[in-house]
């Protein structure tokens, strides 16, 4: 519950920053100067890839948190039992073996979105967070078609 207060919080923010920049932005664009006009063009710009970019990792943490409770009412999640070191690494041996459990089972069921799911988290365990990201929009994605056609 913390976490999503302080990642509330950190949007919240962000929005405010968002909405100020763009008004300054079309001041910028209202002034009868050529210079001033593309300092609000570029800034607006800025604002429109910083709205964007808010828009797709909120939806991506929706999904995500949507899969993860599908996946824990469906007793699917995978068990994190790797060991950490005092400063929170994964055992780099054990997240590797962990790592090979779920390969292996996104690779015997690829149109199976929860396979992708438990890939991606391996991958984050083992510190892989690209790749990691990659397949959780994957999972998103095969979760949402799979919706549709059903």
């Amino acid at each position: 519950m913390k976490t999503k207060f302080w990642t509330g919080l950190v949007i919240v923010l962000l929005a405010i920053m968002l909405v100020g920049a763009g008004a300054s932005a079309w001041r910028f664009l209202r002034v009868d100067d050529i210079y001033a006009q593309l300092i609000g063009a570029g800034a607006m710009a800025i604002v429109v890839l910083g709205a964007w970019v808010l828009g797709r990792e909120l939806l991506f943490g929706i999904g995500t948190e949507k899969l993860g409770r599908q996946l824990e009412t469906e007793g699917g999640l995978p068990e994190d039992t790797v060991e950490r070191s005092a400063g929170g690494r994964a055992n780099r041996a054990q997240a590797d073996e962990q790592f090979k459990i779920y390969a292996a089972e996104a690779e015997a069921a690829p149109e199976d979105w929860r396979s992708w799911f438990r890939l991606s988290i391996a991958y984050d365990i083992a510190g892989d967070r690209t790749r990691a990201r990659k397949n959780m929009r994957k999972a998103i994605t095969m979760e949402k078609a799979a919706r549709s056609k059903g």
